[in-house]
C-alpha cells in the first residue's frame, strides 16, 4: 500500500474508494454481498480509505459499517454532516441543509450507529449552512473531537473564506471537492490554499464520472436514478467536444502498458503530494484497475507535457 498524509496527520492509502454509487445517483442500489466482498477486497489489494454519506442513503453508510467491522483497524472511515434530507422541485433536487450544533450531534451519533464505530475517522460538513457561521461548526466540530467521536474533519465543496475562518477555530484535515482531467478548477486557488494551510485534498469525480475512464457508460434506456442522465458532461456536444482527452489517454496509456483510468488517476496523484483520488465503482475489475494506479509513476516533465496538452484542448468542464 502507497500511503499519503491529509491535513493533520491522518494517513490513508493514496487512492481511497467513493461508496456512494452503490446506493446512490448510478441507479438501483447493488448487490449488498457482492459490495461487501468488494469493499474488503480494497483493504486487501491497498485501498483502506473509504468514503460514504447519510444522503446516500442510510444502507450505504450500513453497508460500509458491516463490510469494514470484521477489519476496522486496517480501514479508514470518512462520511459527512450538514445535508439531512432533499427535495425534489421544479428546478431539480435540492439539499435539505442543517449544521446547527444540536443537529450535528444528532447526526453524528446516528453516523456512529450505522457505521457500527466508536469513532469516525474524518467527518466532512457535507454543504455550507448559511445559516450557521463557520466558527459555530468548527467548534462544535473541537467539542467531537475531544469527546473521541470523530478524530479529524473536513469540509466539502466550502467557499475558501468561511475554510479559513473555520481553520482558526479547529483545525480542518481535508478539503473534498470534484477534480479530474475535465475539471480542473481547484488548480486555480484551491491547491495554493491547502499548501498554504496545510490542508489535504480529495478529490471525488476523479474519473469524471466514468467519462475519463475510457469505457464511455451506454446512458440510453437509462432512468433518472442514474444521475448522468441530466449531467451537462455527457450530452452528446460536450462529449464531442472532450473526446480528444480521451484519444489523447488512450495513446498515453498505450505507452505505459496502462489503461486510459490509471493514467488519470496516477496524473492526479503526481499533481500535488496531498491529493488523493476516491474513485467509485461496484466492479471488482475497475477496483483493482483503479488501485493499480497507485503503482504507476509520471515525471515531473510528463506531468508537464500532459498539463501543456490539456490547456490546449482547451475543454468543456460542464459537470451538472
Amino acid at each position: 500500500m502507497t500511503t499519503r498524509i491529509l491535513g493533520q496527520g491522518l494517513e490513508v492509502s493514496s487512492i481511497g474508494l467513493g461508496i456512494m454509487g452503490m446506493d446512490h445517483a448510478y441507479g438501483k442500489p447493488a448487490n449488498r454481498e457482492d459490495m461487501m466482498k468488494l469493499i474488503r477486497q480494497s483493504v486487501e489489494w491497498g485501498g483502506n480509505f473509504f468514503d460514504t454519506a447519510p444522503v446516500y442513503g442510510a444502507e450505504n453508510e450500513i453497508l460500509l459499517g458491516r463490510a469494514l467491522k470484521p477489519i476496522r483497524n486496517k480501514a479508514v472511515i470518512a462520511t459527512k454532516f450538514g445535508i439531512v434530507g432533499q427535495s425534489h422541485g421544479q428546478s431539480g433536487v435540492n439539499n435539505i441543509l442543517d449544521s446547527k450544533p444540536d443537529s450535528i450531534r444528532h447526526q453524528v451519533e446516528s453516523s456512529l450507529k450505522n457505521l457500527q464505530v466508536d469513532t469516525i475517522d474524518l467527518y466532512y460538513q457535507h454543504r455550507v449552512d448559511p445559516d450557521v457561521s463557520p466558527e459555530a461548526v468548527a467548534q462544535v466540530m473541537a467539542d467531537l473531537i475531544k469527546e473521541g467521536k470523530i478524530k479529524y474533519w473536513g469540509v466539502s465543496n466550502a467557499p475558501l473564506d468561511y475554510i479559513e475562518r473555520a481553520h482558526k477555530v479547529t483545525p480542518i484535515t481535508a478539503m473534498e471537492n470534484q477534480y479530474s482531467m475535465v475539471f480542473r478548477s481547484p488548480e486555480k486557488e484551491i491547491f495554493d490554499f491547502c499548501e498554504q494551510h496545510g490542508i489535504g485534498f480529495v478529490a471525488y469525480s476523479p474519473l469524471g464520472n466514468g467519462f475519463l475512464s475510457g469505457k464511455l457508460p451506454d446512458l440510453k434506456g437509462k432512468d433518472s436514478s442514474d444521475f448522468r442522465t441530466s449531467m451537462g458532461r455527457f450530452k452528446p456536444e460536450v462529449m464531442k467536444r472532450n473526446q480528444v482527452v480521451l484519444d489523447y489517454l488512450a495513446q498515453l496509456a498505450a505507452d505505459k502498458h496502462a489503461t486510459s483510468a490509471q493514467i488519470v488517476l496516477a496524473w492526479e496523484l503526481a499533481q500535488r503530494p496531498y491529493i488523493v483520488p476516491i474513485p467509485g465503482t461496484t466492479k471488482l475489475h475497475r477496483l483493482r484497475e483503479n488501485l493499480g494506479a497507485m503503482d504507476i509513476q509520471l515525471t515531473s516533465d510528463e506531468v508537464a507535457v500532459i498539463n501543456e496538452k490539456l490547456d490546449a484542448m482547451n475543454l468543456d468542464e460542464t459537470h451538472f
